[in-house]
């Protein structure tokens, strides 16, 4: 992952409600939910909720696929997956990170 798409990753994510839609679309998994599926779960208005899903779609952190009636919010695994790769690539000196190797550098510090 290029550093500018994961600052605007990061970005997309800085703010409670996206945090929460995507938080919500991870545990849900592949399958997804409807945006007032999520806007249930969540308590967020539509209007607030489209612009929340916009910033997460441009971000690629999130899909979106018709369904009938109904527009269907994933998450992308992928991107996901890239984060958090660009975020520990240099972890414990550059060596791979595992649970084990995380808590080894934790208690370094």
């Amino acid at each position: 992952m290029e550093t500018k798409s994961a600052i605007t990753a990061l970005a997309a994510l800085a703010q409670e409600s996206r945090l929460a839609i995507f938080r919500l679309l991870v545990a849900v998994g592949p399958e997804g939910l409807a945006a007032s599926k999520i806007a249930e779960q969540l308590a967020v208005p539509s209007s607030s909720l489209s612009f929340h899903l916009k910033e997460l779609s441009y971000a690629g952190l999130i899909m979106a696929r018709q369904d009938g009636r109904f527009i269907i919010y994933s998450a992308n695994f992928t991107v996901m997956n890239d984060l958090l790769g660009f975020l520990t690539e240099s972890c414990c000196g550059g060596n791979p990170c595992t649970s084990t190797a995380a808590l080894t550098c934790d208690a370094a510090d």
